[in-house]
């Protein structure tokens, strides 16, 4: 008797997931095979360029929210964000996991990753960057682990965990606001070759605040997500309170950003018929037209609003850090650079597998508010109809 074999069924999003995965492996061969000349359209005269511009720069500022609301919570003693920890946690950590994923396909001799661990060159930024990305992953290990050991009932290891929390939010903090800061120093040893529009002093600065802006923006695109895969919502007078923030802190990085812009003497390039001018302002109104809705209470008492509010200040987020790291330096290297399909299939692949990642643990862990943890003893002893599958047994 011959048996037809039934495969599930997939959705349209499956479907996509998959071919991008597919894309990613086949982008991925290329990459190790023929090194970043043949998978890539970098050169000497550009040597940054997708990438870095958004595989680092944006992945490691998408997961700011992870030090801003830990500092709020832990170390400013405001309770009322508490509910939404976990799941910023969680987030920030598939943001620095995949970035070091990212950043191990990136540069050259991959598997000299290890070197700044050894080799220290303290009077690189680079150095900085990597040795504060390194700790501040660990920590977010350490911050998640709670979420695990209710989930599995170690107890013993919980408590420990509990005990040093506070030291290591605060290291954390330090730790993030090093580096965010870090990565605009980068670009401020190319004063002729950035585009005035985007160069300046402050770059740092303005790297630090567009980051927690960006951070806060993911932590509600993210909640939107969950509540539509599976039903789970952070509370929305949280969302609406975290939304008032970001307006608040949205208005003061745009008000010191035109403020360095008229000072350097840059509003004359306003005007300026050339493609910089054009996203310039691009990047402007993705923030702009979020930051006077989100000032609106009506607006705010609107999750579907809250959601593409977020959606226009991560896009515009994203369009500041691919302006200064490849539009803001086209011209003063001379060269025009578009991405190759590897580097773009590589960058989509990244971004669904955080997708499929921050699902996959939102389902089967108690990351948001209204899940209670189970422990290990009792959820094996469970009915199939509870609503966290039961797993192996785990001894502390």
């Amino acid at each position: 008797m011959i048996r037809t074999l039934h495969f599930p069924r997939l959705t349209l999003w499956q479907w996509i997931f998959a071919m991008i995965l597919v894309g990613g492996a086949a982008a991925l061969y290329v990459r190790i095979f023929y090194g970043l000349g043949g998978s890539t359209n970098l050169s000497d005269q550009f040597p940054w360029g997708l990438w870095k511009g958004f595989n680092v720069l944006t992945g490691i500022a998408l997961g700011a929210g992870g030090f801003t609301l830990a500092a709020t919570v832990h170390i400013f003693n405001i309770e009322s964000y508490k509910p939404i920890m976990r799941s910023v946690i969680l987030t920030a950590f598939l943001g620095y996991s995949l970035m070091c994923v990212a950043l191990f396909i990136d540069i050259g001799q991959p598997f000299r990753i290890w070197h700044p661990i050894v080799f220290w060159n303290v009077h690189s930024v680079l150095f900085e960057v990597a040795w504060c990305v390194m700790l501040y992953t660990t920590v977010l290990v350490f911050e998640f682990l709670p979420v695990i050991c209710e989930r599995f009932g170690w107890k013993t290891t919980l408590k420990w965990v509990r005990r040093i929390s506070v030291p290591l939010v605060i290291f954390g903090v330090v730790l993030s606001t090093l580096h965010q800061s870090s990565l605009g120093s980068l670009f401020l040893i190319v004063p002729y070759k950035l585009y005035p529009l985007w160069y300046t002093p402050l770059l740092p600065v303005l790297f630090f605040i567009s980051a927690i802006c960006a951070g806060l923006s993911v932590v509600i695109f993210m909640s939107w997500q969950s509540s539509k895969a599976f039903g789970r919502q952070l509370p929305l007078p949280l969302l609406s309170s975290m939304a008032r923030v970001l307006a608040v802190i949205l208005s003061f990085y745009l008000a010191v950003r035109m403020l360095d812009l008229v000072r350097h003497g840059a509003v004359h390039l306003f005007w300026i018929n050339r493609r910089e001018t054009y996203l310039f302002w691009l990047e402007i109104a993705l923030l702009v037209v979020p930051t006077v809705l989100l000032y609106r209470r009506s607006f705010r008492s609107s999750a579907v609003k809250l959601y593409w509010a977020s959606v226009m200040v991560m896009f515009g987020f994203i369009a500041n850090r691919l302006n200064v790291s490849i539009v803001g330096l086209e011209a003063g290297s001379g060269v025009h650079y578009v991405p190759r399909w590897s580097e773009v299939m590589i960058t989509l692949s990244l971004l669904a597998i955080a997708f499929a990642a921050f699902r996959t643990v939102a389902k089967y862990f108690p990351v948001f508010p209204s899940e209670q943890p189970v422990p290990v003893e009792q959820s094996a002893r469970a009915p199939q109809t509870a609503a966290l599958p039961a797993p192996a047994h785990g001894s502390d």
